[in-house]
């Protein structure tokens, strides 16, 4: 097994943000309503791009389909569960010739956020074999991540951590483990540690070509962590800037446009 680490200074996101922001991406769903087959805005004009074609809206079982940019591509958002005391869980679903996925979405207690789990799948198109699939999921606990980011500077990270993902596939599997403490500027100091290793009767193959590619792994691993933190830092930055009433706008805009250009 090859662990790989790397710690970046990121902008720091407070919970009562988060809140706020999870309360607003509900409640403007919860604005719009269904006639027919469309969705509409609280002012009448449709979500562009987006129609219910099964259950009610925004009831468990739900379906969507959204739009592809080509017609060979298919994809679909299916409410599994919509409850602003409980939870709120979507599944999204892809439909394309060389990929299909399926990815569920879901954050505990949304008006108050603890915790956000995220899982799915994805495979090839039929008969490609067990090479083009994997699976993999996240979770987030939140409550625990603001109590690590609130431990002072040079203090040791959480032992457990708080952000965890694996990824699996035929050939191996990928541990992903985030932890966070505060850092002097007041930013958060986030410790990132990945572990790599083959599955099965690969493990040995593995484990060797992991030795041998030590170098180059470790120097992608160390950009990939360091690019990751400065598209955090740029989206972090852009919401800050905003603020909620400019983040409803920008939402509200780009529901109304249909697909946004940004992610």
């Amino acid at each position: 097994m090859t662990v790989l680490r790397h710690s970046v200074s990121v902008l720091a996101l407070e919970p009562e943000l988060v809140a706020e922001l999870a309360s607003l991406l509900c409640g403007l769903a919860e604005s719009t309503r269904a006639r027919g087959e469309r969705v509409l805005m609280p002012d009448g004009q449709p979500v562009e791009g987006l129609r219910l074609v099964r259950g009610r809206h925004l009831g468990a079982g739900a379906r969507y389909e959204i739009e592809g940019s080509e017609d060979s591509e298919r994809m679909a958002v299916r409410v599994r569960e919509w409850r602003r005391t409980g939870a709120c869980e979507v599944e999204l679903l892809l439909g394309a010739p060389d990929l299909n996925g399926r990815l569920s979405l879901r954050l505990a207690a949304p008006d108050r956020p603890r915790l956000f789990e995220a899982r799915g799948r994805m495979w090839g198109p039929d008969g490609s074999g067990a090479l083009h699939r994997g699976a993999g999921k996240a979770r987030v606990d939140l409550t625990a991540w603001w109590a690590a980011a609130l431990l002072p500077p040079g203090a040791p990270p959480a032992a457990r951590a708080p952000a965890t993902a694996r990824v699996r596939h035929l050939l191996g599997e990928a541990r992903l483990y985030l932890r966070p403490r505060r850092a002097e500027d007041g930013r958060w100091l986030v410790e990132a540690a990945v572990s790599l290793r083959g599955r099965w009767l690969l493990r040995p193959v593995a484990a060797v070509a992991l030795l041998l590619a030590g170098g180059p792994l470790r120097r992608g691993f160390r950009d990939g962590v360091e690019r990751a933190a400065e598209g955090w830092d740029e989206a972090v930055g852009e919401l800050l800037a905003l603020g909620p009433d400019g983040i409803r706008e920008e939402l509200t805009r780009q529901a109304a446009e249909g697909r946004p250009q940004e992610s």
